[in-house]
């Protein structure tokens, strides 16, 4: 694995423990409380972000795994996640809500690329 590579791992792997951890316990409440409005607002309950937060924690540890396809599962995950984000966040947010999205969008396909 490559110096860029693994770089674009730690970054990924930092944001989505913390933004995943956040979902499923709930530990930082001023986070918690606006992820949950995101969520209402879109129509989606609780048990919704929780299994976001499942899928973006189990992405944000199998990432690492870059020799084995379980690390391209992780980098998939991420990937989807994201999507799904920017897509909401289109659909009834602003544009500059989804900023993180999108990059985090960027990074994973370039775990994935390369």
């Amino acid at each position: 694995m490559n110096t860029f590579v693994t770089v674009i791992i730690a970054l990924l792997s930092a944001f989505f423990l913390f933004a995943g951890s956040i979902k499923l316990f709930a530990w930082q409440k001023m986070i918690f409380t606006k992820q949950l409005e995101f969520f209402q607002s879109y129509g989606l309950n609780r048990q919704i972000m929780a299994l976001v937060g499942i899928v973006e924690l189990f992405g944000a540890t199998s990432i690492w795994f870059q020799s084995s396809e379980l690390g391209l599962l992780g980098a998939a995950a991420l990937l989807a996640t994201s999507l799904g984000a920017i897509f909401f966040h289109l659909r009834f947010d602003t544009w500059k809500d989804g900023i993180p999205a999108i990059v985090t969008l960027t990074l994973s396909s370039l775990v994935i690329y390369f």
